[in-house]
């Protein structure tokens, strides 16, 4: 459970005791906007900013691991060069399969479209902190998103965070499913334009079952 400064904190922020609040990250990467859309919104970044020694492994990853996968699969690709047409066949579907899921614009992540209130802060969402964690707080008549400025952070002991948008719950409110493993969990920001964004990967057990029942009531 968050330490009592990161509770002090959010009180500082809401003027008040969060009814509910949770750690949580978009599930999968932005998907690219329109570059036209991008640009007028000032093409913030889309992608978070990671500890430098994500990239070292990357570069082992690459130069290493790679090749020896590549000649361990060497085999396998001149086994499906001579294969059957009808395992060609199955692997038409397969792919046909895998590019209608790159196709998907929203990948699960919002609605889809760029213009609306979802959207909109995704093309901003990096740009307020390059960390992928966001705090979700609920106070008894408004939904606050708030941000912490470090590339790195512990959910239980961030109190460095500060609002990056604000919503009376005229203008959004929290849909979650009840009843699902907390590993699995999700939960959306539904907003009055009709448009949603959804966030999962919930930091820290206490803090999530209390916002997942209180959301689900």
């Amino acid at each position: 459970m968050a330490k009592r400064k990161v509770h002090r904190r959010a009180r500082k922020i809401l003027g008040e005791d969060p009814v509910a609040m949770v750690w949580c990250e978009i599930g999968k990467p932005i998907p690219a906007p329109p570059k036209a859309v991008h640009r007028a919104a000032g093409k913030g970044r889309l992608k978070p900013r990671h500890h430098w020694l994500l990239y070292v492994g990357g570069v082992v990853f690459f130069f290493v691991v790679v090749p020896m996968m590549l000649i361990d699969k060497l085999g396998d690709v001149l086994d499906e060069q001579t294969s059957s047409g009808e395992g060609g066949s199955t692997r038409d579907r397969a792919a046909g399969s895998g590019r209608r899921e790159v196709d998907d614009p929203t990948r699960g992540i919002f609605d889809g479209d760029w213009n609306l209130t979802a959207g909109q802060l995704l093309l901003r969402w990096y740009g307020h902190s390059p960390n992928p964690k966001r705090l979700v707080m609920l106070a008894r008549d408004r939904v606050c998103v708030a941000a912490s400025p470090r590339r790195t952070l512990s959910p239980t002991k961030a109190d460095d965070f500060r609002t990056i948008a604000e919503f009376p719950y005229t203008e959004a409110r929290i849909e979650a499913e009840a009843g699902r493993p907390r590993g699995f969990a999700t939960f959306r920001i539904r907003f009055s334009d009709g448009s949603w964004l959804e966030l999962g990967r919930l930091g820290e057990p206490e803090d999530a079952d209390h916002f997942l029942r209180t959301v689900s009531a």
